[in-house]
Order: structure tokens, then sequence, then C-alpha cells
């Protein structure tokens, strides 16, 4: 028995290494709209309810191991995020403006158009195993992707003209160069592994909890920002622009580290059930290689989140969940911090002191994104003893604020819809196939650009999702 836990142990750290490399998505924020294959054909939802949906969703709600029995479950999600930023019109070649509060000098507009990301098919594997112990406890190991920012912003028709690139030598006014930021072909690639390992056991007939660590691992690559070498920290405080080594174009990075998820389910009745779970703030060393672009010298958490549903067993065929998720974004200064705060950075002479709000500063700018809370609904409905079929949508208000389209071209997670269906194919020898499928309608978000305000960004963002798993072992 512990050989065999400690080789499924084993097998699921390997894949952690070997399979980061191909995650990528922007659901809910950067996190996914559920964990599990049937969980996310009723949207993600499923926390309080006691059906059997695989080892994966102790994920989500640690207590629900109790529930699984011995069986092991694989899943490969084939995800397609659909991206696009469209800028107006530039103001005048960098002349000051009167922007109604007073004269600005514009000093980096984004030429004008709509340029599509190219990037925009992604394999997720996922794979889950849970032990049933003879003392009534078990231990689950779940291995998943959930989160992710890739933009490929490659488009040869993307240019900026910015003073951040330098001064046109004929015009006097700012340089263009090529990529939304005039320094190349742009984008970001944020790939997150995790690995829970729980333990859960029932407390009487009606109650039951879990609780155990969450390991992470991260990859990240940006590229195309060196435009904005001039108002990190490290410029700031060496005065040397061959120093700011850290800012882009340097490859993946990677960082691990870890926290802890508990979860706790509640039988009220025979037919009504609620459950939470929590996941803690995952603490992740530093991206060295990125230290000049992210907060506090390359620091990039995982944020928290917590999970409540309720399930209503309506007939002996019918369930009903309904759940809300919250994802603190803003306790991650790297994602939480505006980009207004380069406002502040000595950097820029608009009376800033410190080096502390330049790119890669304790206070340094990041992507400006809230809190987000999602709600979601999701059916179950099983039309015989062997096909059953879900059915799901969710609402949360996107994270980005208008005053931070800018950077987020390289991160537009703007999504706050998602239209899900499922089915499982249960088999004679109690093994079951079951597919998702997940469409998030487009949505937009129009802002002015932080350093030119009469010209205007507009980010654009749909997503199509397709998951199938199969599970092998006892218990339905």
């Amino acid at each position: 028995m512990k050989l065999k836990m400690r080789r499924a142990i084993a097998v699921l750290l390997a894949l952690v290494f070997s399979a980061t490399s191909t995650l990528a998505l922007a659901t809910n924020g950067y996190f996914t709209h559920g964990v599990g294959v049937e969980s996310k054909g009723m949207a993600g939802t499923g926390i309080g309810s006691n059906a059997n949906m695989g080892t994966i969703m102790t994920a989500s709600n640690p207590a629900l191991g109790v529930f699984v029995g011995d069986s092991w479950e694989a899943g490969l999600s084939l995800f397609s995020p659909r991206r696009s930023y469209e800028a107006s019109a530039q103001s005048s070649n960098g002349a000051p403006i009167d922007v109604g509060g007073g004269v600005f000098l514009p000093t980096h507009s984004i030429a004008p158009g709509e340029i599509d990301s190219s990037s925009e098919w992604f394999p997720i594997p996922y794979v889950a195993k849970n032990w049933s112990l003879g003392n009534g406890g078990n231990i689950s190991a779940a291995f998943y992707g959930r989160g992710g920012m890739n933009t490929d912003w490659d488009d040869p028709n993307a240019s900026a003209t910015s003073f951040f690139c330098g001064v046109d030598p004929i015009t006097n006014g700012p340089a263009t160069g090529p990529g939304p930021f005039c320094a190349g072909n742009a984008g970001v690639d944020l790939s997150q592994a995790f690995l829970n390992v729980n333990y859960s056991a029932m407390i009487g007939d009606n109650f039951a909890w879990g609780i155990g660590p969450v390991f992470g691992f991260q990859m990240f690559e940006a590229k195309g920002v060196g435009t904005f070498a001039a108002v990190t920290k490290t410029l700031a405080t060496t005065g040397d622009i061959n120093q700011v080594t850290s800012l882009t174009n340097n490859g993946h990075d990677t960082s691990y580290g870890f926290g802890l998820a508990a979860g706790v389910w509640w039988g009220i009745s025979d037919s009504v059930s609620v459950g939470l779970g929590y996941q803690s703030k995952l603490s992740m060393s530093e991206f060295d290689d990125y230290s000049d672009l992210y907060a506090q010298a390359g620091g990039f958490d995982i944020p928290s989140s917590i999970k409540a549903g309720i399930s209503f067993l309506a007939t002996d065929s019918l369930r009903i969940n309904f759940d809300i998720e919250h994802t603190a974004f803003s306790d991650v200064d790297s994602v939480g911090n505006p980009m207004s705060n380069l406002f502040a950075c000595s950097m820029l002479p608009l009376g800033g002191t410190s080096a502390e709000p330049c790119l890669g500063g304790e206070e340094g700018a990041g992507f400006g994104w809230d809190d987000m809370t999602t709600y979601k609904v999701g059916l179950e409905w099983a039309s015989d003893e062997n096909n059953v079929w879900r059915f799901g949508y969710s609402y949360g208000e996107q994270p980005v604020q208008k005053a931070d389209v800018l950077f987020n071209i390289l991160a537009p997670g703007i999504m706050e819809q998602h239209l899900t269906v499922g089915w499982t194919r249960r088999r004679a020898n109690g093994h079951q196939f079951t597919l998702s499928l997940m469409y998030a309608p487009e949505n937009d978000i129009t802002g002015p650009s932080l350093f030119d305000p009469l010209q205007t960004i507009t980010l654009r963002m749909s997503q199509l999702e397709l998951e199938f798993g199969y599970r092998f072992g006892s218990g339905r």
C-alpha cells in the first residue's frame, strides 16, 4: 500500500514538471472556471455536493474525498482563448495636449487598429488518485493546471510611438518601433501547476472535513516590454540602463511555493447539503529573471480563494448546485497594484521622489486587478443508470480596471460569463467516461491609455474549452 502510494505521488510530481509548459488559460481572472471535467460541466459547481465527482474535486473542497472511494482518474482539456486589442487614433506626434486638468505630454501611443494574439490552442492535463484507509479516512492527491496569462502579439502591423523608445531625430517627437510597446513582438506566458495532497474523514454520518498542503509551480516569460526600462527601480537606484537586465526577453523563469487547503461538508438533510473550501495564498519564490518587471523584485504569489456551495437533490435523478467563489487578486502586489503607481516613480518628471513605485519596487506598478466574486449554478440529471447530463452558467465581474488597459494588453483576463454542458457515460466495469464543453461569450473593456489620455484601448476576449476525463476504479 505504502509503496503504491509513493509510486503514484512520484508519477504526479513528474507530470508537474513535464506538463506545465503547455498550461495557459484565463477564465475567472486567470483561474479556471472549475477543476475537473464533471464540475466543469456544471460551470465549476459542486462544493456542497456529496455526489461522487472524482478525486479531482478535492482540489476545490478537500472534504469531498470521503465520497470518492478507491479510484483514480485522468483528463485532458483543449482550451482556446481568443484575444485582441484595438487602439483609437494617436495624439499628434507627442505634442502637448489639454486634457481638461492641465497640459499633458503623451509619452506612449499605440498604433491605431485591431490586433489579434496568435496563441489560440493549449492542451491542459490533470490526474488524481484517492486511497481509502482502514480507519475510515482518505488520502487524495491531485495534480492540475489552474491559471495562466498567455499572449503573443506578433502581428507586423502592431507598433507604438513612445518617448520611452527615444526621440525621432527628424521630428524631435517620440520614436516609433514595432510591437504595442515599441520593443518588438510582445507577450507573456504564465503557466501554473498545483499538487494537492489532502486527508479527509467523516465525523458522524453528516459531516466531513479535509485538509492538506498545496504545492505550486510556476513558469513565466515576458518579451517586448524593454520600453519600460526607463521606469524601473534598478535604473532609479543605479543610474545605469545597462544594469536593467531582468525586465524582458529572458526566456522562462521558474517559481516554487506552497500553501494550505481545507474544506468541510455538512449534510443538512437527505436532500440538502452545503460545503466550504478555502485555499490560502501560496507563498512563491521570486521570478529573479523578471525582478525589474514585477513588484517586490519579481514577487508573484498565488492569491487565496474561498468557495461556498449548496446542493439540492430535487429528485432521485436531478441535482441542483449553487456556488459562490471569491478570489483575492488584489492581495498580490504584482497583480493588484495599479499601473498609475508609476506616476510616483522618481524616473518620471511628475514629482515622484521614490524608486519603490517604479517597476520592480516594493510598490511597483502591476495589472491593477480587483478581487473577483463569481456566482455559479449547475444542474446534474441522470437520464438512466448509465448516462448523466450536466448544464451550468456562471457570472463574475471581470477584475481589470479601465485605467489599466494599457498594461493588460499583456494579460487580458476579462471574461465574465461561462456557459457549460457535460455528459458522463458509465461502463459495466465501473469505469466512466466524461466530457464537458465550455463557451465564454465575447466580452470587452475600453479605457484610456495611461500615457496618452486622448487614446482609448479596447481589450476583447472569448473562450472555448473541450475537456475529456476517464475514471478508473470503484464508486459512483
